[in-house]
């Protein structure tokens, strides 16, 4: 009979953790792109990212929905945080994108019926929000106003990346250069909406450091992390992989004070206690009905 630890570190949990190593580096790249507009970051990366997934073109084979679907996720969602670090301060940003682990289990039992909500799930909702208040607020009362649609942007990239983290499972499957082909398409789509409400790409005012950093990000937080984060979610279970993506805000938050310099202040360490508690009482209600199922069988 296989142990507890074999069954917690399955396949789907190994892809979920190389995706949370990955994308924890995402703030620390793109806060140093500085020279393009979010519209066109979001384009390049997206087009560099989908490149890999041309040799596979015949593989190119799912339902509508899922293309649809997809797209839009990719695409609205990269636009909203890439333009949040525009808004707000990257650090405090970062940290309200991150409740998308936490939206992925509050959105479970309302795609999923099979995984309903339980008392852990609401408490896990409301510690998540009040780390979040923490962050907005600046520890008082008023919000920062200079910051408020920065923080706004934050929150909707995580409703939107928590919303499709959880519809994939209800789409249907599809291989995974699918997805490379959907990171392709958005990117292409976002650089033609940048051509027309922005002007003409600006190819030569981006300086070489940052076609590095854009090649960086297409390889590794927005496109090898795509792939591994679908075929954990196709396989997993969502509340599980979702608690556990808590890890990636401590991961990214230590490469925003380490690498860019950020200033970690007792707030945003408490706010990041509160938002991480928040997801392991999401784990612990998962965890639970997961043993009652195995003794009752």
């Amino acid at each position: 009979m296989p142990s507890s630890n074999a069954r917690w570190l399955d396949r789907s949990t190994l892809l979920a953790l190389l995706t949370i190593l990955l994308w924890s580096s995402l703030a620390a790249l793109t806060s140093r792109i500085t020279s393009v507009t979010p519209l066109v970051l979001v384009g390049l990366v997206l087009l560099f990212c989908g490149l890999g997934a041309i040799p596979f073109w015949r593989q190119w084979r799912a339902p509508l929905v899922t293309w649809l679907a997809t797209i839009i996720a990719f695409l609205g969602y990269h636009l909203l945080l890439f333009s949040a670090f525009r808004h707000a301060p990257v650090l405090e940003a970062n940290l309200i994108n991150y409740l998308w682990p936490l939206m992925i289990i509050l959105f479970t039992p309302l795609l999923l019926p099979q995984h309903p909500l339980q008392r852990q799930h609401v408490m896990a909702g409301l510690l998540g929000l009040c780390g979040s208040l923490l962050v907005m607020t600046d520890g008082s009362l008023h919000l920062q106003q200079l910051y408020i649609p920065g923080y706004l942007l934050a929150l909707a990239a995580a409703i939107t990346w928590g919303f499709y983290s959880v519809l994939s499972r209800r789409l249907p499957a599809a291989p995974a250069p699918v997805i490379g082909a959907c990171c392709l398409i958005s990117g292409l789509l976002a650089l033609v909406i940048s051509h027309f409400s922005e002007g003409a790409l600006p190819w030569r005012q981006i300086p070489s450091h940052d076609w590095w950093l854009i090649i960086g990000l297409a390889m590794g937080p927005m496109g090898t992390a795509f792939i591994t984060w679908y075929l954990a979610l196709r396989d997993g279970d969502p509340r599980r992989i979702g608690a556990l993506a808590y890890l990636t805000p401590l991961l990214s938050t230590l490469l925003l004070v380490l690498i860019n310099g950020e200033s970690l202040q007792l707030r945003h360490v408490i706010a990041g206690v509160l938002i991480i508690g928040g997801a392991s009482l999401g784990l612990q209600g998962a965890r639970t009905k997961r043993s009652r199922r195995s003794a009752s069988s």
